[in-house]
């Protein structure tokens, strides 16, 4: 899970300086694909997360 927001943070901090730095719209562009990824890798976690597993004695 701190996986997941540590990645958004820096998604959404490198799409503000993108947005407001002249010249610098690659971060912006970069901050998209680190955002779309971060959201493909939490809905595929989730996915499977609701299973829980037994503990055999």
């Amino acid at each position: 899970m701190s996986l997941f927001l540590f990645l958004a943070l820096m998604a959404v901090v490198l799409g503000i300086i993108g947005f407001a730095a002249h010249g610098l719209f690659y971060l912006l562009v970069i901050g998209a694909v680190v955002l779309v990824a971060d959201l493909a890798y939490a809905a595929l976690r989730f996915r499977r997360g609701g299973r829980k597993h037994r503990v055999v004695r």
